[in-house]
């Protein structure tokens, strides 16, 4: 493989090792760390599950595993490393200072790639002596079957490296993204929780259910959200129809700086959602399971039709 490249990801949880995953299938070389001893000895059978899960082949999936190594600290990994994708959890200390270690070890040419949903990529590399080679890159949760990376550069980002992050991904079939400025919650999470601030304020305001507010988008626009973007679709209907329509409900729409009472009612009341059996609805083990095989089944399903 000509553009062949030396990836260490630090952290085997769930994104790490899907992000292990993708850049494994896509013929690189990978490095993985964690510092929990069981995650590192656990990592190479999960990864192989969730290949498993998606379709592909036993042949595919020990070809993969060759690519992977497992180290048992960061040094080891990313010392020949040329990019590093953190996968850390979303705590600000620790991904300083697991950069800063990083920093230490890998060669100067490694670009240093942190993934976080939501944290200011600027303060992460702060620290960082050679500021310019780093990014953000935000995988979405499967990171091995949505498509979709979100690229962040910072002030510092050298061009030539947000573009070489953005051709490493799409040539591992993902779908990169370009985030110019580095702002809380890049594209994705602004929308998505515009959004749920809504939904959330539909509940609280008594206009309707939870449930109400789910068949509704599972219902309409839901369904043709995977094709049809939100500008595609005001320029379809035509931006004069949008306008419109803006005049007649921005004005009404939630638009509270902070979150939801409602919201930190449930959580101080230990309604956390399917992981406790109440948030917004009533959950059973078996509904909430049903709900995890639902998405991962339709998740799989859409791979399989974009591979082929």
């Amino acid at each position: 493989m000509a553009n062949q490249k030396h990836i260490a990801v630090i952290g085997a949880g769930l994104m790490g090792h899907g992000i292990a995953l993708t850049m494994a299938r896509a013929g690189h070389t990978v490095a993985i760390t964690d510092p929990i001893e069981d995650a590192r000895q656990s990592v190479r059978k999960r990864i192989a599950h969730s290949m498993q899960a998606m379709g592909v082949s036993d042949q595919d999936i020990c070809q993969s595993l060759k690519r992977i190594e497992v180290f048992g600290c960061n040094a080891g990994a990313v010392k020949t490393a040329d990019v590093v994708f953190e996968a850390a959890p979303e705590k600000m200390a620790l991904k300083q200072a697991i950069f800063a270690d990083v920093e230490k070890h890998a060669p100067d040419h490694c670009i240093l790639a942190s993934n976080t949903s939501v944290m200011p990529i600027t303060q992460i590399m702060s620290e960082l002596r050679l500021k310019n080679r780093a990014v953000g890159t935000h995988w979405w949760n499967p990171p091995h079957m949505i498509p979709l990376v979100e690229v962040v550069k910072t002030e510092w980002t050298d061009d030539d490296v947000a573009q070489s992050v953005f051709g490493l991904l799409a040539h591992a079939g993902k779908t990169p993204v370009m985030v110019a400025k580095d702002v809380p919650g890049f594209i994705g999470n602004r929308l998505q929780h515009a959004l749920w601030r809504e939904a959330v304020s539909l509940v609280e305001n008594g206009i309707c259910d939870a449930e109400a507010v789910d068949t509704v988008i599972k219902s309409s626009f839901g369904r043709r959200l995977a094709v049809l973007g939100p500008l595609e679709n005001a320029d379809l209907v035509g931006t004069d129809l949008t306008l419109d329509i803006h005049e007649n409900v921005l004005f009404d729409l939630e638009a509270r700086r902070g979150p939801s009472p409602y919201l930190q009612d449930l959580v101080s009341r230990g309604n956390l959602g399917m992981k406790s059996g109440r948030g917004f609805r009533t959950w059973t083990e078996d509904e909430a399971n049903a709900v995890r095989a639902r998405v991962a089944n339709h998740l799989t399903k859409l791979e399989t039709i974009l591979e082929n």
